[in-house]
């Protein structure tokens, strides 16, 4: 979702709804900074269509954009659906499909929905398999009122039939395809799954909240949303919500635009277990991380299960207020590290078994050693491959797949050091910890490796000074400055700076 900045109107709106809304309490009197705005999507004003009269429209366009084959066998099927938070989903008939599309018509599709939608509106679609009984129970939830419906809604058979168990999901906001079962474990996983497995079966009681984190396309979410499913599969009546942090912000800003609140805590402070996807994006909101701080302890007081993840440990995820990072290190924290060559061509055995697909061994040991930074990428490589193989436009060899995959495999050798690489790498060399890179602590040994990491941060990347800065603790672009021009001097004089500095440059390029 494209972010937008607040304005001055904005914040005299917000402060006026205050007034009308909110209660006089202290505790309850909000006012939003410009950081609590930036994941807040423009508000849609247009009259909506039907999802099959959007879609029909849409299809002409569509066609003109792709090849006739490429519609027929892509698209051919697809359904378009309305979701309840205000975004469209392209439902398709298999994971092939949904991945497929995603790697290379996305851009396609947005523009031909552009000509129906508002372009932000467009963007936020997505695709993805859908099953015929989830459309149903969307499209039967659809024509009730919206004020007549409640999130923890039982279903009226206790049963766990198949259609009971995806409107769960679906209730849930979880995806059938992420399951337990369909999960590849090895050596970088096995204690996150092992963790994931224990609390959904009421074993590991004192995990909460169970924090996950790992890289992007590390299997993060289908880890959340596997224990959000066994939830539902085990205790049929229990009350699951999953959500993105972006989620959480856009509904919350809402709510104080709407004068909501009470409506909004009661939605998410009732569940019996949260799962909240990519954390890390409270860093910075003051009123969000204030308003979450408060549901995490109403939920941890009900005993609710809290599972959250991240792309980093919560003492590595900058301008997040320590009372959070407390709390989210209070429980049991695992994290999901790049798979190993072994692990990978599992994966892809796995997904090969699941799409039904027949590609020569050799070929996938070729992919698995070229695409090592992610499991998504490794999937999108696999359909790329097995879509090429199925369509029977020739031979399948390595040349060809090395001429499908230029991109994926360009991207896979240039390797791109960031920030984070540069202070873990910079607090190992000099065994610090790696919240001295951005803590306020000047001894003289830690000064210095702070310096150097910052010089390697200006040389290494194409961030500002202002941007490196901000990474090391909110420092201004001033000490930056000092810092570069320092070790530089360092540097040229030939002193052991210098040895320290290719040291680590060349472990930097290898990572």
């Amino acid at each position: 979702m494209r972010s937008t900045k607040s304005t001055s109107s904005d914040d005299d709106f917000i402060e006026r709804k205050e007034e009308q809304h909110l209660p006089s309490v202290a505790a309850d009197r909000l006012c939003l900074k410009d950081d609590d705005f930036e994941d807040l999507a423009e508000s849609d004003t247009q009259e909506r269509l039907t999802p099959s009269s959007l879609w029909a429209k849409v299809v002409p366009v569509l066609k003109k954009l792709v090849q006739e084959n490429v519609f027929q066998r892509w698209f051919a099927e697809a359904q378009l659906h309305h979701e309840d938070d205000g975004t469209w989903v392209l439902s398709v008939p298999t994971d092939t499909h949904s991945l497929w599309i995603e790697t290379n018509f996305m851009n396609e599709l947005c523009a031909a929905l552009e000509t129906q939608l508002d372009p932000a509106e467009a963007r936020q679609v997505r695709v993805g398999v859908v099953a015929a009984t989830v459309v149903v129970a969307q499209e039967e939830d659809s024509a009730v009122e919206p004020q007549t419906r409640e999130l923890f809604s039982d279903i009226a058979e206790s049963s766990a039939t198949e259609e009971d168990f995806l409107r769960r999901l679906k209730k849930a906001r979880l995806r059938p395809a992420n399951t337990f079962e369909r999960f590849v474990v090895g050596g970088s996983n096995e204690f996150a799954h092992a963790a994931c497995l224990a609390v959904a079966q009421g074993i590991g009681q004192s995990y909460n909240p169970l924090f996950i984190h790992g890289g992007s396309g590390m299997g993060k979410t289908h880890l959340a949303q596997a224990l959000g499913q066994e939830f539902l599969r085990n205790q049929p009546k229990k009350k699951v919500v999953y959500l993105t942090c972006e989620r959480f912000t856009n509904e919350f800003i809402e709510a104080v635009q709407k004068g909501s609140l009470t409506q909004f805590r009661n939605k998410y402070r009732r569940a019996e277990v949260l799962i909240v996807d990519d954390i890390q994006f409270l860093k910075g909101k003051e009123k969000t991380g204030d308003e979450f701080f408060h549901t995490f302890n109403a939920l941890l007081d009900l005993q609710a299960q809290i599972i959250l993840t991240s792309d980093r440990p919560a003492a590595e995820i900058q301008n997040l207020e320590t009372r959070l990072m407390t709390r989210f290190e209070s429980g049991l924290t695992v994290a999901l590290e790049p798979p190993s060559l072994e692990m990978r061509v599992a994966i892809l055995k796995k997904k090969m078994t699941e799409w039904n697909v027949n590609i020569p061994t050799e070929i996938l040991l070729h992919i698995a050693e070229r695409v090592q930074s992610s499991v998504r990428r490794l999937e999108g490589a696999l359909v790329r491959v097995a879509t090429f193989s199925s369509l029977g436009t020739g031979g399948l060899d390595i040349p060809r797949v090395d001429t499908l995959l230029r991109d994926i495999f360009h991207e896979e050798s240039s390797h791109r050091v960031d920030i984070d690489d540069i202070q873990r790498t910079v607090a190992d060399y000099y065994d610090l910890r790696l919240a001295d890179m951005t803590g306020r602590r000047r001894p003289k040994k830690i000064a210095h490796a702070r310096q150097v990491a910052m010089y390697l941060s200006r040389e290494l990347t194409e961030n500002s000074l202002v941007e490196i800065g901000e990474a090391f603790g909110g420092r201004d672009h001033g000490t930056v400055i000092h810092a570069v021009k320092k070790v530089k001097a360092e540097v040229e004089s030939g002193s052991q700076v210098r040895e320290a500095i290719e040291h680590l440059s060349t472990r930097l390029s290898r990572a």
